[in-house]
């Protein structure tokens, strides 16, 4: 192993050792961790304190259960079937979609934790924006990585032919939809059939909440450790016409609510013509991917011009890229890319088109691919470069 790949193991290994669940304070310390290590580096780096639910599975169950009650009421009130399953409905599309999180606002809040490290100069126009997440994500049975294993070996042609990671949240949103269409049609079949999706949603959905938090060395102490060596090699070379922002969030596993405090925070000041958003979520699977979009209902499709500046460095650096994957959930460069920003998004799969040991307990350092990795850093590093000599065309 050479000596950039060891150093990349031993980082993953001591952020994989905190137990960090979202918006908790496992979570504070690997922000205090990350900048530390951010600090050491030369960049002038801070936590930064933001309000975060810290949970999907706590909205979507209350959801999915408010669309099962709702089928039911339909059964003596179109209306007030319709009404309920189709509020519930809505709610599961804010929530999934990059959306404003209306339902969480009913809900209980706690503090989450951003690392914002600064690099380079600051009296500059531009801004390259690197972002990781260290909070580490639950499990749960519909992660069972014998599942993605099972279709490969069974039905290898359907992977070969899909160009997008299989849509889980379809039926978290089409149950309570089909119920709410059914209750205001008056169709039985239609209202039965989507209550029993919801309620089946709901089940999967609070399994999931009442599992442990994975170690988190793939998903996402990759991408973490990829910005702290980014750092050191920017503290050994700075660059000259970009400003560098390396931002490490907390609540991603909570769909983005660290990357929406982030936004909310720094977004005013960061003008969309002079930003470049880079997202580096799980790189140590054995192939390296820039992925083409992302959404769990809706596909965000990244702009072509980012792309093609990521797509011409890995080429020049000799990085093979797994070519046109979509994403069917969501990382914090969601946000970025909704809200109109020039954005990438970096992730890593196996051959069957999934990240290796996804939100599963074999997620640990002695399972991450850190060749994988170091190309990773590599690919990062080399997009600062090149948009510090040369922005986007």
């Amino acid at each position: 192993m050479t000596a950039t790949a060891e150093r990349l193991r031993e980082q993953v290994t001591e952020l994989a050792s905190i137990h960090r669940p979202s918006a908790s304070e496992g979570e504070r310390e690997a922000a205090e961790w990350v900048a530390g290590r951010m600090r050491e580096h030369g960049a002038r780096a801070q936590v930064e304190t933001g309000r975060a639910h810290g949970g999907y599975w706590g909205p979507l169950t209350l959801l999915s259960v408010g669309a099962a009650l709702g089928a039911l009421a339909g059964g003596r009130s179109r209306v007030a079937g319709g009404v309920l399953a189709g509020a519930a409905a809505a709610g599961v599309w804010d929530d999934i979609t990059g959306g404003k999180h209306y339902t969480r606002r009913f809900l209980p809040k706690r503090d989450t934790f951003n690392v914002v490290a600064e690099m380079g100069p600051q009296d500059v126009q531009r801004t390259v924006v690197l972002v990781a997440h260290h909070d580490a994500a639950k499990s749960g049975l519909i992660f069972h990585p014998a599942i993605p294993a099972f279709v490969w070996r069974r039905f290898p042609a359907l992977i070969e032919r899909s160009d997008t990671s299989p849509p889980v949240m379809f039926p978290v949103f089409g149950g309570p939809a089909l119920a709410a269409l059914g209750s205001l049609a008056g169709s039985r079949a239609a209202r039965i059939a989507g209550g029993i999706v919801s309620a089946g949603a709901a089940a999967v959905i609070g399994q999931i909440g009442s599992t442990k938090v994975v170690p988190g060395a793939n998903d996402n102490a990759t991408g973490v450790v990829s910005l702290l060596e980014v750092a050191r090699r920017l503290a050994e070379r700075p660059t000259a016409r970009v400003r560098v922002l390396l931002v490490s969030t907390g609540s991603e596993e909570s769909f983005m609510e660290g990357m929406r405090a982030f936004m909310r925070r720094h977004g005013p000041a960061l003008q969309q013509r002079d930003t470049f958003v880079l997202t580096v979520d799980t790189v140590g699977s054995p192939h390296l991917t820039a992925i083409r979009g992302e959404g769990m209902l809706v596909m965000n499709e990244y702009p072509r011009a980012a792309l093609d500046v990521v797509d011409r460095v890995a080429e020049e650096l000799g990085i093979w890229l797994f070519p046109n994957l979509r994403l069917r959930n969501a990382t914090d460069g969601l946000i970025a890319l909704r809200q109109g920003y020039p954005s990438a998004c970096l992730g890593s799969v196996t051959d069957y088109k999934a990240p290796s040991n996804y939100h599963w307990r074999t997620d640990t350092p002695g399972n991450v691919d850190y060749g994988t990795l170091a190309d990773g850093v590599r690919l990062c590093e080399g997009v600062v470069r090149r948009l510090d000599e040369h922005w986007l065309d």
